[in-house]
């Protein structure tokens, strides 16, 4: 959408509101699918949901590049924002729930590297069919992104079922086989099934099946430890979006243009260093992840993102139209991108999968993704009307402020969980 919002807005005659509310719309469309994935990916299987979001990110793929007016791309956003949101949540905690607690964190932020590739791609094809005719050049920004979900759907074929959805659901045997694939030995893939029974058997499976218990415990009858955790995962999930790094994402080329970039193309080539930087620091805290552990990572990069947003901020405000002034820009961005990768971005879903309770995963993630997408969506979904009001740099000052408070947060609340078993998570929570 970064660089294809340029184009929609000539082709199809797009407002300043509609290219926003367009831009933004998704991560509220989102939320019909994120609130019911919880309750379908225990009823169904993890699994089978990833197949019903394969399903809808292809369809909207497809529709979006074949809209022609405001409305139709705007059903075409909501048929993609279905399976974004149930990708959103379900692979999260298939992830966390398949992988041993020695490599968690390295497997369980694939899905964040991955998820970069694809931006980064985006940002190339941006580029790349930006020379086309005007009305045939965004199109196939969107008819492209058909390609990637053939690959997931393919790559489902050759997944296990989740051991612990299996557990749940009294399938102890299928449990025991899948963990028998992910486990070093027999003996351990035993003792990690024994653990797993364990905590499924704290609440009966026809409970499991109905959703409704996990939503009453979440929201009415919370123990103190799951209250910490709860705090924890909306918080989290709250400050990700509100720090602004994705507004300055999905609008980095009317930020070049404020600092006096005029040209469309190289606004579109400087995204491209925008997705490989983004790319080379999430591949960094991948690697730091699970040896420095969570809390670290996400203290330095709370710390590095509000500081550097408030550089951005600080640049717009001052450096005028020049060419240093544009390249500082440039530099400002790519060390907001990078502090933000390297840690907020890599370990917040991690972190949050990995400290709920078995029985109340799926939901407990379903209601923070839904926290993530809607400040999101108001972020995103006003970004021009408020740099309009308090300016551009007043825009990332306040983002550099929110996560201050982030940093604050991480640092009096936060526990770490390296090494941990997902078993364990409310023990750690009862200090």
């Amino acid at each position: 959408m970064s660089g294809a919002q340029l184009f929609i807005r000539e082709d199809v005659g797009l407002t300043d509101a509609q290219v926003e509310v367009l831009t933004g719309s998704m991560n509220v469309f989102m939320l019909v699918s994120i609130v019911g994935a919880g309750w379908v990916a225990d009823r169904l299987g993890r699994r089978c949901v990833l197949v019903i979001a394969t399903s809808f990110l292809m369809a909207g793929a497809l529709a979006m590049s074949l809209g022609n007016s405001y409305g139709t791309l705007m059903a075409a956003r909501f048929v993609t924002g279905i399976g974004a949101g149930f990708a959103r949540v379900v692979a999260p905690v298939y992830n966390t729930e398949i992988s041993p607690p020695s490599t968690r964190g390295v497997l369980s932020s694939l899905l964040n590297i991955f998820i970069n590739l694809g931006v980064l791609l985006s940002y190339v094809s941006n580029y790349a069919f930006s020379g086309l005719p005007v009305h045939l050049g965004w199109r196939l920004m969107y008819g492209v992104g058909v390609v990637p979900p053939v690959f997931i759907a393919a790559g489902i074929l050759l997944m296990p079922e989740s051991p612990r959805w299996l557990a749940m659901r009294g399938r102890h045997a299928d449990a025991h086989a899948v963990l028998v694939r992910i486990s070093d030995t027999p003996t351990e893939a035993g003792l990690r099934l024994a653990e797993i029974k364990q905590a499924a058997s704290q609440k009966p499976p026809e409970q499991h099946a109905t959703g409704g218990s996990a939503w009453k415990e979440l929201l009415l009858r919370p123990s103190a430890s799951l209250q910490r955790i709860i705090l924890c995962v909306l918080a989290l999930q709250f400050f990700v979006p509100a720090s602004g790094v994705e507004a300055i994402l999905l609008y980095s080329p009317l930020v070049f243009k404020a600092a006096g970039m005029t040209s469309t193309a190289a606004a579109l080539a400087v995204t491209i260093a925008i997705g490989a930087v983004k790319m080379c620091f999430i591949l960094l805290g991948v690697l730091l992840t699970d040896r420095l552990g969570r809390r670290p990572l996400l203290l330095a990069s709370t710390a590095g993102v509000a500081a550097t947003t408030a550089a951005l901020a600080l640049t717009l405000a001052v450096g005028g139209a020049s060419a240093v002034a544009q390249a500082v820009c440039v530099a400002a961005v790519l060390a907001v991108v990078a502090a933000y990768s390297v840690g907020y971005a890599l370990v917040v879903n991690t972190y949050s999968a990995e400290i709920l309770p078995l029985r109340l995963r799926a939901q407990g993630l379903g209601a923070g993704v839904a926290v993530n997408r809607l400040v999101s969506g108001l972020v995103t979904m006003t970004f021009i009307s408020v740099a309009d009001a308090i300016t551009m740099p007043g825009c990332f000052f306040l983002y550099a402020a929110v996560t201050a408070v982030a940093f604050a947060f991480v640092y009096a609340r936060l526990p770490e969980t390296k090494g941990r078993s997902l078993e364990d998570m409310d023990v750690l929570f009862d200090k």
